[in-house]
């Protein structure tokens, strides 16, 4: 399993200590939630602090926008070294077209559903992304339960890419420790985000390893 830590659960008063915990980790990306109260009823942080953090990383960025109009900031995210840019299905009217300008920017494109969006919403883009990624929890906060459901969507957007060719990864964000991570695996997830688990741990390299061992 490729493991993500989320950011939004990092010390964000020591966060160059927590960069430099996943620098020395395991860690395959870093996760970056971007939110604006709108979209979801939270808000993050934005661009200043995205690229204080590519200053410090050396992990791939794995920018997840839980906003509104995200097609207005695609050349942002791509300045501050965004590797992957992932926008919600429920927020782009037009998605194809903003996939592509992901794409045209250089990015990887992502495409996040919300716990209610069926997988079937991206049969018709499918093809076309790099990542599908599913939310198990409703987006907005960290440290929320893992929603059984999930499992079930992983098994029918593993077949939907199995059937459309695709070459999309799957990654899960939300919920994700040692027990549901390996449910994850077994039901074909390939990419696990995790906040709380990673970084409220006592020994954070370990619930990496935990993770990436799956």
């Amino acid at each position: 399993m490729l493991v993500s830590p989320s950011l939004l659960s990092a010390d964000f008063g020591h966060l160059a200590q927590d960069l430099d915990m996943i620098n020395r980790s395991e860690a395959h990306y870093l996760h970056l939630d971007v939110m604006d109260g709108v979209f979801v009823p939270n808000i993050s942080f934005g661009f200043p602090v995205m690229k204080h953090v590519h200053d410090l990383c050396n992990k791939p960025l794995d920018v997840h926008l839980m906003i509104v109009e995200p097609q207005k900031f695609v050349t942002q995210v791509r300045d501050c070294g965004a590797s992957i840019m992932t926008v919600h299905q429920e927020a782009c009217t037009h998605l194809n077209r903003v996939v592509q300008q992901i794409k045209d920017a250089g990015m990887q494109a992502g495409v996040a559903l919300n716990p209610a969006t069926p997988v079937a919403m991206l049969r018709d883009i499918i093809a076309d992304v790099d990542l599908v990624l599913l939310m198990s929890v409703n987006p907005g906060f960290g440290g929320q339960r893992f929603i059984p459901g999930t499992l079930r969507k992983v098994c029918e957007l593993r077949q939907l890419i199995s059937e459309q060719g695709s070459q999309a990864v799957i990654e899960v964000d939300g919920g994700v420790n040692a027990e549901t991570g390996a449910q994850l695996a077994k039901a074909g997830c390939e990419v696990a985000v995790a906040g709380n688990y990673v970084f409220k741990s006592p020994d954070p390299h370990e619930a990496i390893h935990s993770l990436a061992a799956l």
